[in-house]
């Protein structure tokens, strides 16, 4: 299997607001490659966020802007690349906010809910947050809510679960942004 796992951070309850992105880049069932960075949101931090994810205005204060990162990974994000994501409608909300604040075009892509994809694979887990079913599938998660270790438990998880159930099972849950 071939993808990339994405996750965001944000600064507040704006989706327009990310403040940290990590992508995971699998190809051939393996992780190969990863890119983390802090962005500068020009955005207020709710100290709500922080308590989550404990990155603070002065962290980002010296950080790209979003629109500074977008060219980097901006050939990630078409229609021959599939993006996974845990809640992706997160996800894929704040990338598309946060293009759209910065007037950049936003890309259709192929994208997969890890969320979606473990309520349907394991119904029996006794909830479907990142957390629990890292645990619950033996991945390591070792620091949740940074964007890195959760795009890596992200591809894990996908990957275990193609793995259990077959290619044809998870196509089936591809949508197309």
């Amino acid at each position: 299997m071939n993808f990339v796992a994405m996750d965001f951070e944000t600064a507040n309850g704006k989706r327009s607001s990310a403040c940290s992105l990590a992508l995971v880049l699998v190809r051939d069932n393996k992780i190969v490659d990863n890119f983390y960075t802090l962005i500068n949101p020009r955005e207020v931090f709710s100290p709500r966020n922080i308590q989550i994810h404990h990155i603070t205005p002065q962290d980002v204060q010296d950080a790209p802007t979003f629109d500074q990162v977008w060219p980097h990974i901006e050939s990630l994000f078409d229609n021959s690349h599939l993006v996974a994501a845990h809640n992706a409608s997160f996800d894929n909300s704040v990338l598309k906010n946060t293009l759209t604040n910065y007037g950049i075009m936003v890309p259709n892509y192929l994208t997969i809910d890890t969320l979606r994809t473990s309520r349907k694979f394991y119904p029996d887990f006794p909830n479907h947050k990142l957390n629990t079913v890292s645990k619950a599938l033996n991945i390591d998660l070792k620091n949740h809510h940074n964007a890195l270790a959760d795009s890596v438990a992200c591809a894990e998880i996908l990957l275990k679960t193609e793995q259990e159930f077959g290619t044809e099972q998870i196509k089936k849950m591809i949508k197309l942004t």
